[in-house]
């Protein structure tokens, strides 16, 4: 469930960052494109995530 929320959130962060970006430049948008790149980097994240270490939980007392 939580790479689906990660997918879910990297697809519309990255057509947010896409749409800003190609108006900002003065380029055209293209959704397909934003698509494609923004679930890419969610699979990286998420690839990321899977290899590094888990942190070790410490306790206050």
């Amino acid at each position: 469930m939580r790479y689906l929320v990660t997918l879910f959130w990297t697809f519309i962060l990255g057509q947010v960052v896409g749409y800003l970006g190609s108006s900002l430049s003065g380029g055209t948008y293209d959704f397909q494109l934003t698509a494609i790149i923004s679930l890419v980097v969610g699979v990286i994240i998420i690839l990321f995530g899977m290899i590094a270490p888990a942190s070790k939980k410490t306790s206050h007392l």
